[in-house]
């Protein structure tokens, strides 16, 4: 069936929900969306980490994604006083680190709550409106961890699989009505999401048959925090331009095996740059259905066409064990 796309798209002026934005890509894309001069509610937890929001000439409001009454009340809130939801931002995510034998089934269950259950209930609460103007945009942040997967975070990754089949079949669903549904692909990005893995992977799997993995991951994440809070701006932004600029394959696998030994590099892009990537996609009258953004995320997804199974579970897997 042909899309109707009978909607009016401004190019400014949308009214744009951002989940998880207390903090690294979501509150990153709050400011960018304001800042093109969009109406930008952010939504999470900690509502003082949002003041940015608010200074900026936004609105925050308090949102538990695994409740519904918040669901309910955060979309009434928008419908309330704007009529209408012009964009969604599902951004609001966790992760659970472990051996998949190890970690607890209700970890998972509620880190499925998060990554997967409380996207698509957005979605629902914000489609109908979305239909009757035929317009809209749903953007689901997932991760490269939709695509690949790696030891010791099969929840996580599971449930970013999970996002990208739902995101899928949504937009296949809602396309006739003018709805466009985006995923957005972050590589390694630098917003503190895994400060605590270190810690989490030794208390999950640090005292039983993993622990050898366990402690080897851990490791390697408490390498890469302290690598980023020693990072001054302007290494930053170098080190970005040259991945960024970075198109020699041999270098590219070289940094990936630098990210196998060592742990995520230590080049982690900015979240800035994902926000950039999420508001040209809420812009564009026909955008494309995945956006891959962020140091090595390119990188890594060529290494997992151009490996089999038992040459990737070997790339990976040989510096932890």
């Amino acid at each position: 069936m042909a899309s109707h796309r009978t909607g009016v798209r401004e190019k400014a002026g949308r009214v744009c929900l951002v989940t998880g934005a207390s903090s690294g890509i979501g509150l990153a894309t709050a400011l960018e969306l304001l800042r093109a001069g969009h109406i930008v509610y952010g939504a999470a937890r900690r509502v003082p980490r949002m003041t940015p929001i608010v200074a900026a000439g936004g609105y925050a409001l308090r949102l538990d994604v695994t409740e519904e009454d918040d669901l309910q009340r955060v979309v009434s809130t928008l419908l309330d006083r704007h009529g209408r939801i012009d964009v969604l931002v599902n951004n609001a995510g966790a992760v659970v680190h472990g051996a998949a034998e190890d970690t607890p089934v209700a970890m998972a269950r509620d880190l499925f709550e998060v990554n997967v259950l409380a996207p698509a209930r957005l979605a629902q609460l914000v489609l109908p409106g979305m239909r009757l103007r035929g317009s809209g945009t749903i953007v689901n942040v997932s991760s490269i961890g939709g695509v690949i997967a790696l030891p010791l975070g099969a929840w996580y990754y599971a449930s970013k699989h999970a996002l990208e089949a739902f995101s899928d079949t949504l937009r296949m669903e809602v396309e006739q009505f003018g709805v466009d549904v985006v995923v957005i692909r972050p590589g390694i990005i630098r917003t503190g999401f895994e400060a605590g893995a270190a810690r989490q992977l030794r208390e999950v799997s640090g005292h039983g048959a993993y622990s050898r993995m366990a402690e080897a991951m851990a490791r390697a994440a408490e390498a890469q925090r302290i690598a980023e809070t020693q990072t001054d701006a302007e290494a930053q932004t170098d080190a970005q331009a040259d991945a960024e600029t970075q198109t020699n394959a041999q270098a590219q696998t070289d940094a990936q095996a630098d990210a196998d030994a060592n742990g995520p590099a230590f080049r982690a892009t900015d979240p800035v740059v994902v926000a950039e990537v999420i508001r040209r996609a809420v812009e564009a009258d026909r955008p494309q259905t995945r956006y891959v953004v962020g140091w090595q995320a390119e990188a890594l997804l060529n290494l997992r066409k151009s490996l089999t199974d038992r040459d990737f579970d070997a790339r990976v897997t040989g510096p932890l064990l």
